[in-house]
């Protein structure tokens, strides 16, 4: 299924106002991470699967990439990306990421931000990935971590008086569709176990280099106190690999 939420009026603002939305890659949480996984982007081709209101794209132009090409199927999204690049090395197409079919090792790097798991047959996704890549190129992901997609509520568990007491994890093995609350809309997102996530990129021809799960930086937790909370779980797992 090709879900596109973000082209709804009503969630398209909801999340317009979310500080990533406004602030950019500095208010997101796991960039600090993120950032140290990507490989050197000078002089480089780089393709974004989900690229939203594109501040990768622009990243990595600002790191010298040679081109850039960011994918969403959101025309609102992929209007704001456009509204707020000023870059002719960067290109915005509008598409699902089930269905790229670019040229055979046509990036050398390509980068996916908390899109996938948006994604029911990332087998597919990830066979193509490979395929667009040169030999040796780097494909670096982060998507919602296994502990946070295995149920669908995605919420901690509660004591009386409104404390946070736990995350719950359940059902974890049992993979596939979960309808989750995500700015107060329902949501279809995919399950997938770490095991999965690891091995349907081998199978597609990659090798694993890193491994990384979410936790905010020191600064974030300074200016925004509720974040010492995300430290008792992990909400994202990013991943780097490189073309076998």
């Amino acid at each position: 299924m090709k879900q596109n939420k973000y082209d709804e009026a009503e969630f398209f603002s909801e999340y317009s106002q979310m500080a990533r939305s406004t602030q950019g890659l500095k208010a997101a949480g796991e960039w600090h991470e993120l950032q140290m996984m990507l490989p050197e982007l000078k002089n480089k081709n780089v393709l974004d699967l989900g690229c939203g209101f594109g501040w990768h794209c622009r990243y990595a132009r600002e790191q010298q990439a040679k081109s850039v090409i960011g994918v969403d199927l959101s025309e609102k999204m992929l209007d704001r990306a456009r509204e707020m690049t000023d870059d002719s090395q960067i290109e915005f197409r509008q598409m699902a990421i089930e269905d790229i079919e670019f040229e055979p090792e046509q990036f050398d790097v390509v980068i996916s931000s908390l899109a996938l798991h948006y994604i029911e047959r990332l087998d597919q996704v990830y066979a193509r990935i490979n395929t667009s890549l040169v030999q040796g190129g780097t494909f670096v992901c982060s998507v919602e971590h296994p502990i946070f997609t295995a149920r669908a509520a995605q919420d901690w568990h509660y004591g009386p008086q409104g404390e946070i007491m736990h995350w719950p994890v359940d059902d974890y093995h049992q993979e596939g569709e979960r309808i989750a609350n995500f700015l107060n809309h329902d949501v279809v997102k995919y399950h997938r176990t770490w095991a999965t996530h690891l091995n349907e990129l081998i199978k597609a021809g990659f090798v694993i280099q890193q491994v990384a799960e979410s936790k905010p930086s020191p600064e974030m937790m300074n200016q925004y106190p509720g974040m010492r909370d995300e430290n008792r779980r992990p909400m994202f797992l990013m991943i780097a690999a490189v073309k076998a």
